[in-house]
């Protein structure tokens, strides 16, 4: 059946109030799946659907902000707060932050004592820290117990906790001691305490250190979640894997679209999102960067004279000031990602800037016998000199600015992935201009 004639018939039993069949259409869809279906119903018989489902905090974590907005307009007061209860606690924590002070205080009394507690306290955290993406569903344990009473406790923590596979030992201050695999206890005496088999070398995260940093913690260790504890060694909650991937994304598409000038909003739909808010993500660039495309335009007024003389010289403007800005972009491309990874550190400029000249150079000297041919052909022997000169320089010039610009702006605490594909672009093009006339006006007067 297709999707179109499968959404007709789940509106025609929700319309004719046939609950039960619309149900059991539906009793095979994971909980992502299920809310694609919710988003595309009309929005009276999603909301019905919605509350009768059995999973349904599950489900409408899975639904986009905007999405998820519409629904808490419109469900009641109680509704809503049952749904919120039985999401997992940083997403109820997400949903909250974005709810208006007014649904706020509606919401908060309709939760109970520790649903308010909780979510009061994930949303102090700072957004962009471990603390904003933690959860606090985990699994706890205390060193003096037995491998048999272990187990039995976690039976009745399984319900209520995000995952048991690992079990973190705290003691009365909750001070984290510990961890605990599920395997190790399968496989530990029962008469052993967890203090005997617990791996105590542990790596952890402050709940205020960057959540880009967090990521890369549980990519490089392979951990299915990460403890996050206070600066007093109290732990407070964990970042699991799927988080950490939902951070790496984010952060991977907010420098993509810094890398291409555009105003980082990861949470801004292309397909829906409003015109005017699309407007506002590219326009300020745009805007700056007409500016700096001015420059070149006075290096050319300022080299009018060699430019009348050689007219030629017009017909390999854009070919070389091309070349400077698509080295600089390739450079400025790689240096960011090297950033971003770890890859390379500050201290590693100088030496980065002597490899980066050697592989300048050597394009640039490729580049340079390709086009000093075709300045022979157009030209004379003095404009193939002046277009293989230019070309090796501008090269070089766009390859050391494309790596040099994001190690700046890293420097002065900026974004690397600010130094966008279109500024360095800009850059390169008057600096290209410039070194193209400036060279010509030497060697052609």
């Amino acid at each position: 059946m297709g999707l179109n004639n499968f959404l007709y018939l789940l509106n025609d039993a929700l319309k004719n109030q046939n609950m039960q069949l619309a149900l059991d259409s539906v009793k095979t869809f994971r909980a992502a799946d299920l809310a694609d279906i919710l988003s595309q119903l009309p929005v009276e018989n999603s909301q019905i659907l919605l509350q009768h489902l059995p999973d349904r905090g599950y489900v409408f974590s899975y639904l986009s902000p905007e999405t998820q907005m519409k629904f808490a307009n419109l469900l009641p007061r109680q509704t809503l707060a049952e749904i919120v209860g039985e999401m997992s606690s940083d997403k109820r924590a997400d949903l909250f932050k974005s709810l208006n002070p007014e649904q706020q205080d509606a919401l908060l009394p309709a939760l109970a004592q520790a649903e308010r507690e909780d979510i009061r306290l994930l949303s102090s955290y700072v957004e962009g820290t471990a603390g904003a993406i933690m959860r606090s569903e985990y699994a706890t344990l205390k060193p003096e117990l037995s491998v048999k009473d272990a187990i039995s406790m976690l039976r009745l923590e399984a319900p209520d906790t995000e995952s048991i596979y690992f079990a973190y030992v705290l003691d009365d201050e909750r001070k984290l001691l510990g961890v605990v695999s599920l395997k190790q206890l399968v496989l530990a005496k029962e008469e052993q305490n967890i203090a005997e088999i617990m791996v105590t070398h542990l790596v952890s995260a402050f709940v205020d250190t960057d959540q880009d940093e967090v990521a890369k913690t549980i990519a490089r260790y392979d951990f299915l979640a990460l403890p996050i504890i206070d600066r007093q060694g109290a732990m407070v909650g964990i970042v699991t894997y799927d988080d950490a991937m939902d951070v790496a994304s984010q952060e991977a598409t907010e420098d993509f679209l810094k890398v291409g000038a555009v105003n980082a909003d990861s949470k801004l739909s292309l397909k829906t999102g409003p015109i005017l808010k699309l407007y506002q993500r590219r326009v300020y660039w745009l805007v700056f960067l007409v500016f700096g495309s001015l420059l070149s335009g006075l290096g050319i007024a300022h080299f009018e004279d060699i430019i009348t003389a050689n007219i030629v010289l017009v017909f390999f403007l854009p070919l070389l000031v091309g070349s400077g800005g698509n080295a600089g972009s390739q450079s400025a491309t790689l240096m960011v990602r090297a950033l971003a990874t770890g890859d390379v550190h500050f201290k590693d400029w100088f030496m980065l800037l002597g490899r980066e000249s050697l592989v300048a150079l050597c394009l640039g000297a490729t580049m340079a016998f390709a086009v000093s041919a075709l300045g022979y052909y157009r030209g004379d022997e003095m404009v193939a000199l002046v277009l293989a000169l230019s070309m090796m320089t501008i090269v070089m010039m766009g390859c050391l600015i494309g790596m040099s610009l994001p190690f700046i702006l890293n420097r002065i605490g900026m974004d690397p992935a600010s130094a966008s594909a279109p500024l360095v672009t800009s850059i390169c093009d008057a600096t290209g201009v410039l070194i193209y006339l400036f060279i010509a006006s030497q060697l052609l007067f």
